[in-house]
């Protein structure tokens, strides 16, 4: 991997949900006039690029990842006229945009999936779906036992009537595409024009391991090794993105394809990854690992080795729209990130999580690749664990029955002006309460609290930013681990800055004769060769 390799090398991209972002025009739901209002907050942050979750129309089964036209914009959001805008108003301040394609479904009102339903069995138009005969007497039951990652089944009964099921991995209002169709390849391959054509670019494909399922519809069983998993990471999605990479290459200028893919086999998860694949893929393991030295340098050095050899630059996350955020999970007993341990009430000291969390947004950066931001991190926002029942609107809480708290929790909008009604959330003068309610306990890290204090989370990533491009952005990719204690996480990068992680229970002292570049502690010790627990420091020898 080259540090002078195309943009996203080393870009520091900052995820947008825009329902949770900024309102601008007080209807209590984030748009892209309120993007569009806080472009120059983005710009003055230091980062290159702006991923967009899905903004296209949407009935909201699933936070807007049940898409009905990936060609235009839902009302609530704005219009197409305005993404375009937006695009170009970015660009102008320094920012690229990076769009989320959803390719595993469709919306249940989507075009094709109403046609499907208005067909007989055996149509044409089915045939882009997966839809089956149940088993059992009269197909009582469905075609498979397949559990969904939001909790429940895989199939639901075909609206209308009819005797058959329809595959959906998610929820029933995002039913499964049938990827072996060449009019769904055709498509999204049209899907990717439109919106390079506008200027995008690049794309964020979700759950890209998953499009491709195994006709024959086996059960999940004990061979999944030998014989490959029915739905997930099956060889010939490959050819999918091969596709892709042709479309993206046909541009003049680059195009990023990053693809969130969950896998714990590395030899796998590197096959996305190639000069006629995937450019990159997120770091998951580093995200999901816990507080605990051994643990996460192991996840940074086996993320590291991949993605060498693949001579592709890794993609560094702390969080996103799906992941309980970083300030909570770095407080709790088990501060590792895991789907399926997601509860309620779990006791958290927010305020050591979001000091580990600082020290970890440091750690991050030092490191070579991307680095992405979800929005909110860079205030240091905790977990909303305490909304309302009657508020939630993720369908894993339903389909969980209940037991998993779902991540509304992560998806809260921003608190933008401590006295404002709605913390700042609206633009304009406001006529309708955010979407989902946010907690007065985040008056305390609003922006304009924040840009006003010099050891704010907001101060320390406006800082960070600016020394990471300096020392960073042009730097040798290769990482040298120092040793300087069991409990120190410490490597140096060619520039000669150090970047030193204490997570140990003691201060550390660091060396005579340094100069420090930033340190994570929020406390700011007046002696700064103290490096306190649970926070880092980047810093390097003094020239002589």
């Amino acid at each position: 991997m080259s540090s002078d390799g195309p943009w996203w090398h080393q870009a520091v991209i900052y995820q947008i949900y825009p329902k949770s972002f900024a309102d601008g025009n007080g209807d209590g739901v984030g748009d892209l006039a309120g993007v569009r209002a806080h472009l120059p907050y983005l710009r003055d942050l230091g980062v290159d690029a702006l991923w967009f979750t899905p903004w296209y129309v949407s009935p909201q089964a699933d936070g807007g990842y049940d898409v009905t036209d990936h060609r235009d914009i839902d009302p609530v959001l704005g219009t197409l006229q305005e993404a375009e805008e937006l695009i170009l108003e970015a660009l102008d301040m320094g920012m690229r945009s990076i769009i989320d394609v959803v390719a595993n479904h469709v919306a249940s009102d989507h075009r094709w999936f109403t046609a499907a339903v208005a067909s007989a069995k055996g149509s044409p138009e089915r045939a882009r779906f997966w839809f089956r005969d149940g088993v059992g007497p009269g197909g009582a039951s469905p075609p498979t036992g397949w559990v969904s990652p939001f909790g429940g089944g895989t199939w639901s009964r075909a609206p209308g009537g009819s005797d058959q099921w329809y595959l959906h991995l998610f929820s029933p209002g995002q039913p499964d595409l049938n990827w072996n169709h060449p009019e769904v390849r055709a498509e999204y391959e049209e899907i990717l024009r439109f919106w390079f054509d506008r200027g995008v670019s690049g794309v964020r494909i979700d759950s890209a391991a998953l499009l491709m399922k195994d006709p024959t519809l086996p059960e999940v069983g004990d061979d999944v090794t030998a014989r490959g998993h029915p739905f997930e990471d099956r060889d010939e999605v490959h050819e999918i993105y091969r596709s892709w990479r042709k479309v993206a290459d046909s541009y003049t200028d680059s195009k990023l394809l990053v693809g969130e893919v969950w896998l714990e086999d590395r030899d796998r998860l590197a096959r996305y990854v190639g000069p006629d694949e995937l450019h990159t893929v997120f770091g998951f393991d580093v995200m999901a690992s816990p507080w605990q030295l051994t643990r996460l340098r192991a996840a940074i050095e086996d993320t590291l080795r991949t993605h060498e050899r693949l001579a592709a630059p890794p993609a560094w996350v702390l969080g996103n729209h799906d992941v309980t955020r970083a300030a909570t999970r770095y407080g709790r007993r088990d501060t590792g990130f895991s789907f399926a341990d997601k509860a309620w009430g779990i006791e958290t000291d927010v305020q050591l999580g979001r000091e580990r969390a600082r020290a970890m947004a440091l750690l991050l950066m030092s490191l070579p690749g991307s680095f992405y931001i979800y929005q909110g991190e860079e205030l240091g926002l905790d977990e909303v664990e305490d909304l309302p029942q009657g508020v939630l609107q993720d369908p894993m809480v339903a389909r969980s029955g209940g037991t998993n708290p779902g991540r509304d929790g992560c998806r809260v909008p921003l608190p933008w002006r401590a006295n404002a009604p709605g913390l700042g959330f609206s633009t304009v003068p406001p006529t309708a309460a955010p979407w989902l309610p946010q907690p007065s306990r985040w008056a305390d890290q609003a922006v304009d609290v924040q840009q006003h204090q010099p050891h704010s989370t907001l101060a320390l990533y406006r800082r960070a930013l600016l020394l990471r491009r300096q020392y960073f952005a042009h730097d040798d990719p290769v990482v040298e681990w120092l040793d300087r204690g069991p409990d120190v996480l410490a490597l140096r990068r060619g520039s000669g800055v150090q970047c030193i992680v204490n997570m140990g229970t003691r201060n550390h002292l660091l060396p005579a004769g340094d100069q420090i570049l930033i340190t994570s502690d929020s406390a700011a010790p007046g002696d700064t060769r103290i490096l306190r627990p649970n926070t880092a420091v980047w810093w390097r020898s003094r020239p002589s």
